[in-house]
């Protein structure tokens, strides 16, 4: 098993991509994890004030709560998603560095790889997306079409 450095070096430029890739997931992840700790800060102060509520105020707490517990299990399948993606994404370049080491084939492996990564990545922006629109929406900032 010999192994050339421009072979290296080829995977190494083919692998600059996808760990930028990773980088921008990495933020993904750290505005859903910031809009999580919102959500569980926000139901804090709801169930306080529903303790505190009278007769007339608690439906509207209940319903809050309500919200906020979707908009939480929303924003943990994006994050699972977006770690989904992560994870993948570094399984793309270690296959890519074991294949240029051991000279083997490994390039169908990489795309399925890659296709699942931006598959999940999709689907977390997805989610994402929906979390934003129930926050705006609840908010009392309707959206008009």
């Amino acid at each position: 098993m010999e192994t050339h450095i421009g072979d290296i070096t080829h995977t190494i430029q083919l692998a600059i991509a996808p760990v930028f890739l990773l980088t921008a997931i990495g933020t993904l992840i750290t505005a859903l994890n910031n809009r999580l700790g919102r959500a569980v800060d926000r139901r804090r102060v709801v169930q306080e004030r529903l303790r505190h509520a009278g007769d007339d105020e608690a439906p509207e707490s209940r319903r809050e709560l309500a919200t906020l517990a979707r908009r939480s299990r929303l924003i943990y399948f994006a994050i699972l998603a977006a770690v989904t993606a992560a994870l993948l994404v570094c399984l793309v370049v270690a296959a890519a560095f074991v294949g240029a080491l051991v000279s083997i084939e490994l390039s169908k492996a990489v795309a399925v790889m890659f296709i699942l990564a931006m598959c999940a990545l999709v689907v977390s922006l997805a989610l994402f997306l929906r979390e934003i629109f129930l926050a705006v929406s609840f908010g009392g900032l309707r959206l008009r079409g």
